[in-house]
């Protein structure tokens, strides 16, 4: 194998997925071709924190995060963990259920097109998310998403894809209490009822929900979705229409573009940190401009500057 040092590549598999035969194939098939690729497998949760530590230690200019949404933010944190002259550019190759921040990037879903473009793709700088000192890709998605992403078996996610989500919030909407809170952004705040709230950076969670369809990874701003508590049918009807009409706001959903958002809450709030389950009880979000060097496709959706 060829030396580890300055100018490689390291792909930091998700155990879960190291023994899968197309990722095999893939990995040999591009070191056939000439790429210098390291393989490190994670195997409990800090792994990939840690081995990006290495990787950058090592001088690599690239890693590589496979697995799913959670992998990606794991390797995320790892490298704004990094000084910024030398972190590592991230690439990515899809291997989750959902896979949302990958599909908002137009990235391929085959791990050799996937692989072969983190291994040469065009490299762009783009926004960080931050909550309070959590940093996060993609979205931020609280209440009542932020329940029913959690409590979705995986197996049924695999199954239908986002029409699990959809399917489980319909059997949990009922029984659903809403979040009282405090809202406040740079020009303006809200106390409201939440039924769900999201903050993007990237476009769509949960399973393929486009929450922040006006979102660039490299403008500077955050998408604010917050969505008030219904009490009937035909409200909830509304909603879903509402939704289905972002970014435009209306008389449940509001749609705002922001640079930080700040959220008290009146009990434990469950957020998603790009899928990690997490309760706050307050936070701020914000951003950290140009912070993180990523492998984009050609004309990557996400972008704004060209």
């Amino acid at each position: 194998m060829a030396s580890q040092g300055k100018g490689s590549t390291w792909l930091i598999l998700n155990g879960k997925s190291a023994q899968q035969p197309e990722v095999r194939s893939a990995v040999d098939t591009l070191r056939r071709q000439g790429h210098e690729l390291h393989i490190r497998v994670t195997w409990e949760g800090g792994d990939g924190l840690r081995l990006v530590g290495e990787a950058a230690a090592a001088g690599a200019s690239r890693i590589v995060a496979g697995g799913g949404d959670g992998s990606i933010n794991e390797i995320v944190a790892g490298l704004m963990r990094e000084p910024a002259e030398r972190r590592p550019a991230l690439g990515i190759l899809p291997l989750g259920s959902a896979n949302d921040f990958a599909h908002g990037l137009t990235l391929p879903m085959t791990p050799y097109a996937a692989l072969e473009l983190a291994l040469t793709g065009e490299v762009r700088k783009v926004d960080v998310g931050m909550l309070d000192e959590e940093a996060f890709i993609n979205v931020a998605s609280g209440g009542f998403g932020a329940e029913i992403t959690t409590s979705t078996p995986v197996g049924l996610k695999r199954l239908l894809g986002g029409g699990a989500y959809s399917l489980m919030g319909m059997l949990k909407a009922w029984n659903y209490q809403p979040f009282e809170g405090h809202l406040r952004w740079p020009d303006g705040e809200a106390r409201v009822p939440l039924f769900m709230l999201a903050i993007g950076n990237g476009c769509q969670a949960g399973g393929g929900q486009r929450l922040a369809p006006s979102a660039k990874l490299d403008d500077g701003l955050l998408e604010l979705l917050f969505v008030r508590h219904f009490n009937s049918l035909g409200e909830l009807k509304r909603i879903i229409d509402e939704l289905e009409n972002l970014p435009h706001d209306g008389r449940f959903v509001r749609y705002l573009r922001v640079p930080w958002v700040e959220f008290d809450s009146d009990g434990a709030f469950p957020l998603n940190l790009d899928g990690e389950p997490r309760r706050y009880h307050h936070f701020r979000a914000s951003l950290d401009q140009e912070a993180m060097p990523l492998v984009v496709p050609a004309n990557c959706p996400l972008l704004g500057k060209h």
